[in-house]
C-alpha cells in the first residue's frame, strides 16, 4: 500500500494549516455488509476462524470498547469482518487518512489520532462515540506493529481510559497474522492460516469496582503474546524460501562480535558480515547456527538482549543516533509532503531534527512519549522514524545508516523509563544523575 506524496519547499509547508478537529460521525450502515462481503473474499484463503468466549454477555445494541493486538495490516480486514453486525469506530492514525481513503474512513466513522502523541481530543472523541452516538470503539492500543512477534508497550493511561468510558471491554487476540506477513519481511506473504480469540473481558460492573491500576494490569496480562512461540507450540510450518529476508531490520546486532548494522537476512539465513557468523531460520521459527554455538534460538530473546544492550549504552552515555535523513512531514491528510533533507540525532536528551537548509530545528524530549513511531518499509518508501506533536509530524527516512529503526524505538522506550525514574547512574561518569 502506498501513500500520496508531494515535494514542497519548507516555506510553503510552513503555510499549511494543521488539520481541523472534527467529531466522529455516525457510521454509514451500508458499509458494514459491503465490507463483510469484501473481507469474506479477502480472508477466505486464510481460513479465518473466530473463537468467542463470553460474548453472549454483550447486548445487541450495547456499545463496547474493543481492544485488539496489532500484528499486520490484515487486522483491519478482521475487524470489518468480525464487527459487521455492530456499528463501530476504529481509532486510525492521521497518515491513513491521506488521499482518497480519507473521505471513506470518515464515512466509516473512524476516529483520527497521531501515533504516540498525547491528545485529549482522542479521549473526548471516544467518549462522544460511546455516550452520544451509542456506538462501539475499536482500538489498537499498541499503536505500532510488533517487530519481534511479541507484545509492544501499552499506554500507561489505558486503565484510566477504560474507567472513564464505563462500557464493556472486549479483547480480540489474533493468531497467524504476524506469521503470515511479519513487518520485517517486506510485505511477502506466507501460507499461514488465521484465527482470533474474541473474549468479553470486563463488564461495566467490573470497571466500577476496580481501580484504574487494576484495570491496566488485567489488560496488560491479556495482551501478552509471543507469535514465534505460538508457531513453535502449534508446529506451524513456514517453508517459504524468503522467510528470513530483511530479518536484520529486527536483529541488527551480532551477539557474537557485538557489531551493529552488518547483519543481513536473506533467504532462510541471517549472516553477520563482520565476523561471518550465520544462523538459519528454521521452518518452525527457531534460529539455529549453521556452525558452532547457537547464542539465541528464539528471535524475541535476541531482541530482548538488544534492548539490554541499548539500556547499557544509555546508562554509560555512549548511545547516539546521528544520521542523514530525507524528511517528510504531515499536518493534515491532504498529502504527505517531502520537505527536504536533514539530520536526525538521538541521545539521552531526546531527539533533535535539523535540516531544510537550516530552516527546520525541532527538538523532542525523552518524556514526550513512552514509545516511538518507527516502521519498516513504511508505505513502501523505506524504513522510518517519526517524531512530532499535535501541530506537525516529521517522518525521517535514514539515507545511509542501516537498520536503525528498531534500535531507535528500543532507545526511546528505555530512555522514557529512565527519565521517569528520579535518578539513574551514568556509568561513564560514575555518578547518579
Amino acid at each position: 500500500m502506498k501513500i500520496w506524496t508531494r515535494n514542497i519547499s519548507y516555506e510553503k509547508f510552513a503555510e499549511i494549516k494543521p488539520r481541523e478537529h472534527k467529531k466522529p460521525r455516525k457510521q454509514l450502515w451500508l458499509f458494514r455488509p459491503l465490507l463483510k462481503l469484501v473481507t469474506d473474499i479477502m480472508l477466505w484463503p486464510t481460513g479465518m476462524k473466530y473463537n468467542k468466549t463470553g460474548m453472549e454477555k454483550l447486548k445487541k445494541d450495547e456499545p463496547c470498547l474493543v481492544l485488539m493486538n496489532h500484528s499486520a495490516f490484515e487486522d483491519l480486514e478482521i475487524v470489518a469482518n468480525l464487527m459487521h453486525k455492530r456499528p463501530y469506530h476504529i481509532v486510525c492514525t492521521l497518515d491513513s487518512y491521506v488521499g482518497i481513503l480519507g473521505p471513506v474512513l470518515r464515512l466509516l466513522g473512524c476516529i483520527v489520532t497521531r501515533k504516540f502523541v498525547t491528545e485529549l481530543d482522542l479521549v473526548k472523541d471516544m467518549l462522544y462515540t460511546v455516550n452520544t452516538l451509542k456506538e462501539s470503539v475499536v482500538m489498537f492500543p499498541e499503536a505500532g506493529y510488533s517487530f519481534d512477534g511479541t507484545h509492544t508497550t501499552l499506554p500507561e493511561s489505558l486503565g484510566k481510559c477504560v474507567k472513564l468510558m464505563k462500557v464493556p471491554v472486549v479483547m480480540v487476540h489474533t493468531y497467524g497474522a504476524f506469521s503470515r506477513v511479519p513487518l520485517y519481511n517486506g510485505l511477502q506473504i506466507r501460507k499461514v492460516k488465521l484465527s482470533a480469540d474474541v473474549e468479553y473481558v470486563l463488564s461495566p460492573e467490573d470497571i466500577r469496582e476496580k481501580s484504574a491500576d487494576e484495570l491496566q494490569k488485567i489488560i496488560e496480562e491479556k495482551f501478552a503474546y509471543d507469535h514465534f512461540k505460538w508457531q513453535q507450540d502449534n508446529q506451524i510450518c513456514i517453508s517459504e524460501s524468503f522467510r528470513a529476508d530483511h530479518l536484520n531490520r529486527v536483529l541488527y546486532q551480532c551477539p557474537h562480535c557485538l557489531t551493529e548494522g552488518r547483519m543481513e537476512g536473506k533467504g532462510i539465513t541471517l549472516t553477520c558480515h563482520h565476523c561471518g557468523k550465520q544462523y538459519e531460520l528454521t521452518e518452525y521459527g527457531y534460529l539455529q547456527a549453521t556452525e558452532g554455538e547457537t547464542r539465541f534460538d528464539h528471535i524475541p530473546d535476541w531482541y530482548r538482549w538488544q534492548r539490554s544492550q541499548v539500556r547499557r549504552q544509555l546508562e554509560e552515555g555512549s548511545y547516539l543516533l546521528d544520521t542523514e535523513v530525507d524528511i517528510y512531514a504531515l499536518k493534515n491528510p491532504t498529502f504527505l509532503y517531502r520537505i527536504g533533507e536533514g539530520r536526525l540525532c538521538h541521545d539521552k536528551e531526546g531527539f533533535h531534527l535539523t535540516g531544510c537548509d537550516g530552516k527546520l530545528d525541532y527538538r523532542q524530549s525523552p518524556m514526550a512519549s513512552y514509545s516511538l513511531n518507527s516502521d519498516f518499509y513504511w508505505y513502501e518508501i523505506g524504513d522510518m522514524i517519526s517524531i512530532g506533536d499535535a501541530k506537525c509530524l516529521y517522518y525521517c527516512f535514514p539515507k545511509h545508516d542501516k537498520d536503525v529503526a528498531a534500535k531507535a524505538r528500543l532507545a526511546a522506550e528505555e530512555l522514557y523509563k529512565m527519565t521517569k525514574q528520579p535518578r539513574f547512574v551514568d556509568r561513564s561518569k560514575g555518578k547518579a544523575l
